[in-house]
């Protein structure tokens, strides 16, 4: 796993987790991981991109999706496609439970922060899950 990727639409969600992941108590476990977070236009994917590419794209990246709202509305959506192309080597998608509230409460952006920090440490034994819920 080389790094995060935040959905388009939790671009400041995964800002607000970012800060609190390089924060004195969680820095140094972030630092040690040494992940990147490019950005959809960093990697080639257009805003509008289909729920397959991006997570065609992610897997190919070694990256982790970090969403509130890819859904099962299609053959294309990002559940379709996890069931569709999952293997038992497939990194997960992480999906914020309440990305609003990670924008409007601190100690619950924590939470989510903290359990992020759990799941990134330990990835070895979470590919193949195919999504996980923050917090």
């Amino acid at each position: 796993m080389k790094g995060l990727l935040a959905d388009v639409n939790n671009v400041k969600q995964v800002r607000v987790l970012l800060m609190l992941l390089q924060e004195e108590s969680r820095g140094e476990f972030w630092l040690h991981l040494g992940l990147t977070t490019p950005t959809f236009g960093e990697l080639g994917l257009h805003p509008r991109s289909p729920d397959t590419d991006v997570w065609l794209k992610c897997q190919a990246e070694e990256l982790l999706l970090i969403t509130a709202n890819r859904n099962d509305d299609g053959p294309d959506s990002l559940e379709a496609t996890i069931r569709r192309h999952g293997t038992p080597q497939s990194l997960p998608v992480f999906t914020l439970a309440d990305a609003n509230r990670v924008l409007s409460e601190r100690s619950y952006a924590e939470l989510v922060a903290d359990r992020l920090l759990e799941y990134l440490y330990d990835m070895g034994n979470l590919r193949g899950v195919g999504r996980l819920y923050l917090p």
